[in-house]
């Protein structure tokens, strides 16, 4: 009986317990729902109106704020742009009598002038019956609204220096005064990509034809997909392929197959059988012999072998400057050659997969040089070829920099406008005693002047001297 009334007893109290969670449940419950009512009769509040426009971007700005409707194009009106402009300029046809030109139309752009932006309308004039009014000195189209060197800017700040397209605005604002907004900063890139499209093919085929060539890759990105960035380096052109795979055949695009000149690579796999003469990147063989050195102290034998090494790189390079021998560099580099395959006795060892992990990197290294010696001293033969790859890797490096920081192609089409670009402007900065904008400014519109560019005047020469002549 007592254990019955003991039972009741705690039933009792466990009732009593789930009663008052209960109560408090109800309670908090009935606390929600109030916030919901609350928030729910903010919501449908009716926002504030205010007499004034108090938006950041437009108070106290060059332009109004306007009212645009449904597939407007986002142009200010005309009469905007005329009570801010800051002066206004007469366009004449070339070597035309300006009495006998009439007024055709206006047009508006931002130009940078002594570093700061400045807003100029043009006041165009043709001759009667002319059907192709001038175009005002440094604008791209008859509707642009910047001028080249705005595009230049852009370029320069995004691409070369590698600052993003934000920040590039932000810098643009601080040092000219210009506004300008992200969307019109990719929209000027666009427009530069698609002018120098042909420029960049001019390029393609140019480094094709060269005699020296220096190759090298680095990872990028494409969205979330891994792919490759190319460059193919020439003593006055670049030639960039952004977003690309790895293999083979994206040398051979651009180069053909075999190519005909001397590449310099490193011993990447897509090289072998690519070039009639390939020289391999010392750079890169001498670092895998100081890596091996300095992670292993204790093993004497590498310090001797980096030693040896550089010993026979250092021959190799007075060779090379040796402008006396006229005559017998390829006997030069045969004992050259004899010397690495004396330097590596494993050549050919069987790789372990017990021995030390150092130890099997020292075979593959000497395997690397014995097995390529006729690649090693390609530049003791011909004197103008480098013994390194340093020229491309100095053109990627601040693409793999770019691509640590995150700031790779978001598309397909954002990788191909990005070679473009660094092509075109790598390209002149070979060519250029010093690179600067206005130089590069001056060089872009005598190429809208002329109707051609550097590049393709300089291709059309070089098919017309490699032309089969004429039969009579």
């Amino acid at each position: 009986m007592n254990d019955l009334q003991k039972e009741l007893e705690e039933r009792d109290e466990k009732i009593a317990e789930l009663e008052a969670k209960l109560a408090e449940l109800i309670e908090e419950n009935e606390r929600l729902r109030g916030l919901l009512r609350d928030k729910a009769k903010r919501k449908s509040a009716k926002p504030p109106t205010f007499s004034e426009h108090y938006s950041a971007d437009t108070k106290g700005g060059r332009f109004k704020k306007n009212k645009r409707g449904k597939g407007a194009t986002g142009r200010r009106p005309r009469d905007d742009k005329q009570g801010f402009v800051d002066h206004t300029e007469k366009v004449y046809p070339e070597n035309a009598d300006p009495v006998e030109c009439v007024h055709v139309r206006t047009q508006y752009a931002w130009r940078i002038v002594d570093g700061r932006a400045v807003y100029i309308g043009y006041a165009i004039y043709d001759l009667p019956g002319s059907d192709q009014a001038p175009l005002p000195h440094g604008l791209r189209t008859s509707r642009s609204e910047f001028g080249v060197e705005v595009s230049l800017i852009v370029a320069y700040l995004h691409y070369l220096i590698g600052v993003s397209l934000d920040h590039s605005c932000q810098i643009i604002e601080f040092f000219t005064a210009l506004k300008l907004s992200k969307s019109q900063a990719h929209s000027l890139l666009e427009q530069l990509s698609d002018d120098w499209r042909g420029e960049e093919r001019a390029i393609a085929e140019l480094v094709a034809w060269q005699w020296i060539v220096y190759i090298d890759e680095t990872g990028w990105k494409v969205g979330a997909q891994s792919c490759y960035t190319w460059v193919f380096s020439t003593a006055l052109y670049v030639l960039f392929r952004c977003g690309k795979s790895r293999s083979k055949e994206e040398a051979t695009d651009v180069l053909g197959e075999p190519f005909a000149g001397i590449g310099v690579t490193d011993d990447y796999g897509a090289y072998k059988h690519l070039f009639d003469t390939h020289q391999l990147c010392w750079a890169h063989l001498i670092r895998k012999a100081i890596q091996l050195a300095l992670r292993n102290p204790d093993e004497s034998a590498y310090a001797a072998f980096l030693d040896a090494l550089m010993a026979i790189y250092r021959q190799a390079v007075q060779y090379q400057k040796d402008r006396r021998l006229s005559v017998g560099r390829e006997q030069k580099a045969r004992e050259l050659q004899q010397a690495i395959n004396d330097l590596c006795p494993r050549h050919g060892d069987k790789i372990d997969p017990a021995m030390p992990e150092h130890e099997a990197a020292f075979i593959r290294l000497q395997n690397e040089l014995a097995g390529n010696v006729e690649k090693l001293f390609i530049f003791v033969i011909h004197p103008d070829v480098e013994p390194t790859n340093n020229i491309s890797e100095r053109m990627i490096r601040r693409e793999a920099e770019i691509r640590k920081g995150g700031r790779t192609s978001k598309t397909t089409k954002g990788a191909t406008r990005r070679g473009i670009i660094l092509s075109v402007l790598m390209s002149l900065r070979q060519r250029f005693a010093r690179f600067t904008l206005k130089h590069l400014l001056d060089e872009v519109q005598q190429w809208i002047k002329a109707g051609q560019s550097i590049f393709e005047a300089e291709l059309a020469c070089m098919k017309q001297a490699n032309a089969p002549p004429v039969s009579p």
